[in-house]
């Protein structure tokens, strides 16, 4: 009798998939998002230590908490090629044994000089994860979930900032201000080595990306892992889908510049432009910095960066059962307005200097717009709209331009917050009322560039695309007609 049981839950298991294997393999793979924001974040916590340990400029002090993004870039910049050469897995792998290294490095400095470089090899892995863990997400999800999967993915960068958050004030009650500068920031870079040896060993465990298996002649095994993910119907229908798309795509670069995906590449690179410009990991990388400068001590300003990621947290949550019932472009709007608001209160806070209170508030509405939307909707726009055989180049581009916007507002935020025109002039406001003001750029871009993808295969997705250009004449046949720039 138990047996009989057993297989009939095994055959069930084959027709309908697995969301429990699902899910733990999308689990392994956003821990790959979780060291991607625990490794942002802990500079949030280290950045003043660092600035009295070595002394650093304004200029210095941004080149010390944007140095990673150098390795981003150049992370992002292998992590496409390789991504398609060698597959989603093995990158991801890669990723984390370079996370290994920065973890220890970063606690171990001789000198400055040596902190930076390993800051950069620990960016090259955030680059290549904060690519690759998406699109291996999107990649083996089914279409009515893929939304909800891929927004795990920023959820664990939300929880990795959360808990890094947590490490580092809890490391800084360990001692006094001089045991934290000697010391301290030392145990909150190296706290980093736990997860990513956690995240090297269960990859190994994980199956390979099935469009990327169907690219390389090896359907049999896409078929298996499709068929346990979503079941047998499923992953006919779906090598399928997938078959012919490969079989349409030459696989060159040059065709993302092509009249009929130009339109493509240009959307990914101005939202994963937008994300970054209108300031979010200024607050991330240098919220206990700004606390500071608006009046609240180490310790507070370190707990109230815990709250800022406490809310960052929820809110994710909140959009990862919202993204696929809602849809992408109503939450990218509802968040961007959000964000821009509350940039705009936030600034005239500051500059009618009322502080205290009134900075958490704004702040933390801000982080709840961002984290409602444009935090984990983006990614999973990016990694929904490019074609499957070039998906992983096409990424790398638009998570190049990302890292490169985001370098650029770590880099100036310091240099404007310590501005003595600046400051006399806007007390502080200057840097929020520009970030919002890119806010109102990105909610008219989503709302008049930006394509619904919600509840489509990734290969019907990329049919309209194609088909739209070629029927753009004819506006009852052009599928995205109202939505494009």
């Amino acid at each position: 009798m138990n047996t009989m049981t057993d297989c009939k839950v095994l055959a069930d298991t084959e027709e309908q998939g697995s969301l429990l294997y699902l899910s733990l393999i999308t689990l392994v793979a956003a821990l790959g998002g979780l060291l991607f924001g625990y490794d942002t974040a802990v500079i949030s916590g280290a950045i003043g230590f660092l600035e009295t340990r070595y002394q650093l400029d304004p200029a210095a002090k941004g080149w010390a908490a944007s140095s990673a993004l150098v390795g981003c870039v150049l992370g992002v910049l292998v992590a496409g090629l390789l991504s398609d050469w060698l597959g989603r897995k093995k990158v991801l792998i890669l990723a984390a044994v370079l996370f290994l290294i920065s973890a220890l490095g970063t606690a171990l400095p001789r000198n400055l000089l040596e902190f930076i470089i390993y800051r950069i090899v620990g960016g090259i892995g955030v680059g290549a994860a904060s690519m690759t863990s998406p699109m291996y997400i999107a990649e083996i999800s089914p279409a009515r979930i893929r939304g909800r999967m891929v927004s795990i993915n920023q959820f664990a960068i939300v929880t990795g900032m959360l808990v890094v958050y947590f490490v580092n004030y809890f490391i800084a009650g360990q001692g006094t201000e001089e045991w934290n500068v000697q010391y301290g920031w030392r145990w909150m870079f190296g706290s980093e080595a736990l997860p990513a040896f956690l995240l090297l060993v269960f990859l190994f465990f994980v199956p390979e990306s099935p469009r990327w298996l169907t690219r390389q002649k090896r359907a049999g095994e896409a078929l298996k892992i499709l068929a346990r993910v979503g079941g047998s119907q499923h992953a006919q229908m779906e090598l399928a889908a997938i078959e012919e798309a490969l079989a349409q795509e030459s696989g060159s670069l040059k065709q993302l510049f092509h009249p009929g995906m130009r339109i493509i590449l240009v959307i990914g690179v101005v939202l994963a432009v937008l994300q970054q410009v209108t300031g979010i990991n200024v607050f991330l990388y240098y919220a206990p910095e700004i606390f500071k400068k608006l009046g609240s001590g180490t310790n507070a300003a370190l707990l109230e960066t815990v709250i800022v990621g406490s809310v960052n947290l929820l809110f994710t949550i909140i959009a990862i059962w919202s993204v696929d019932k809602l849809g992408r472009k109503p939450l990218m709007l509802i968040g961007s307005a959000g964000m821009g608001i509350s940039l705009l209160a936030m600034g005239l806070s500051a500059y009618y200097q009322a502080v205290g209170l009134w900075v958490l508030i704004f702040m933390l509405g801000y982080i709840a717009s961002f984290a409602l939307s444009v935090g984990p909707v983006t990614w999973v726009i990016l990694s929904e709209i490019f074609p499957t055989k070039i998906r992983g180049r096409a990424m790398a581009i638009a998570t190049l331009c990302l890292w490169v916007a985001n370098y650029f507002v770590s880099q100036t935020f310091p240099m404007m917050q310590e501005n003595k025109w600046l400051v006399e002039r806007f007390h502080n406001a200057f840097p929020f009322w520009i970030y919002g003001l890119l806010c109102v750029v990105l909610f008219l871009f989503v709302g008049f560039c930006v394509p619904e993808t919600k509840g489509k295969t990734l290969e019907e997705i990329e049919k309209r695309w194609i088909s739209g250009r070629k029927n753009k004449m004819n506006d009852s046949k052009y599928l995205y007609h109202k939505d494009i720039c």
